[in-house]
């Protein structure tokens, strides 16, 4: 089955063209199953290339997934056109007395602030505190990921002195887990980011599982061993290019950006970057909607007053 999206969504032609199957709202309206429910908090500033990148990790599950696009305000987005965003988002309070079988929060460019600093902190508080309660299982990444540690076990970051910006490998670290059936003994992952947590502060939390690490990038894959809470310190989801554009961006602003680590072919920038992790990122991805979401999700998932039967 295929993940449901809104007709007029761009993704749905992107990932159409792509050979991915993705299902239209109105030819998913036939379908008797009860589809999971899924929830995306997007903060990053270009919203359609996030959309894109999360709804193809998504999209290989044998579930129907149905997802809710939301935003935490009504602020003017800066990066992405208005009417986008009016006519695919839903507002964070006008859904929250809804109950969600999975939740994705996105990374968001905040690194170097501190979080009381961040505009919308309370409010990603109140995310945070909402999904303990309304959602089966959520998955943190990036700077959501560090901020919800954060704001659970009280784990306070360090900021590297320069970004973390590369492809590195990982290895998984619990024998028999079902998050990271089926990975290999060795797997890629890009990173980029200047926040970052030693192994040890993860071992210093009884709740948590450390599930995959990197020599050069750290803890990559965490959770709690609940299965409420996963903790994606990379960028599974990202294209080829992503790297290279945020590269590219950077050195346009005039902040000397180091060249992302094992990135580029001969680690020379005029060559162009090829995708080695996306296989990866599609199981991660399918293994937390299937062992996470869908194997925990209860039976009757309560909206309100109204009850839908899973099977």
């Amino acid at each position: 089955m295929p993940i449901k999206i809104p007709d007029s969504l761009p993704a749905l032609s992107v990932l159409a063209n792509e050979n991915i199957f993705v299902m239209s709202q109105g030819r998913a309206q036939s379908q008797d199953i009860r589809p999971m429910q899924l929830a995306i908090v997007n903060l990053m500033p270009n919203k359609i290339e996030t959309e894109i990148q999360l709804l193809r990790m998504l999209s290989n599950t044998p579930l129907q997934v149905n997802v809710d696009l939301v935003r935490l305000h009504l602020n003017e987005p800066k990066h992405t056109a208005k009417a986008h965003v009016d006519a695919f988002y839903v507002l964070f309070d006008d859904i929250k007395h809804k109950r969600y079988d999975g939740l994705i929060i996105t990374g968001a460019p905040l690194a170097q602030l501190e979080y009381q600093q961040v505009s919308y902190w309370q409010k990603i508080c109140d995310v945070f505190a909402w999904a303990n309660s309304h959602v089966t299982s959520t998955l943190y990444s990036c700077w959501a990921a560090h901020a919800a540690l954060y704001y659970r076990f009280g784990i306070e970051r360090q900021l590297r002195q320069t970004k973390l910006s590369g492809v590195y490998r990982h290895q998984t670290m619990v024998a028999n887990e079902p998050l990271t059936r089926g990975f290999d003994e060795y797997f890629l992952v890009p990173h980029s980011r200047f926040g970052q947590l030693p192994l040890d502060t993860y071992k210093q939390v009884e709740q948590l599982a450390i599930l995959a690490h990197s020599a050069q990038a750290g803890v990559y894959l965490a959770a709690t061993k609940d299965k409420k809470h996963v903790f994606v310190t990379g960028h599974p989801e990202y294209d080829a290019t992503t790297l290279n554009d945020e590269y590219q961006r950077d050195l346009a602003s005039g902040v000397s950006p180091h060249c992302p680590e094992n990135y580029y072919p001969d680690d020379d920038p005029i060559n162009t970057p090829v995708n080695s992790w996306r296989s990866h990122g599609s199981l991660l991805f399918t293994n937390w909607l299937n062992y996470y979401v869908y194997q925990i999700t209860p039976y009757q998932l309560q909206h309100g007053n109204t009850q839908t039967v899973k099977r």
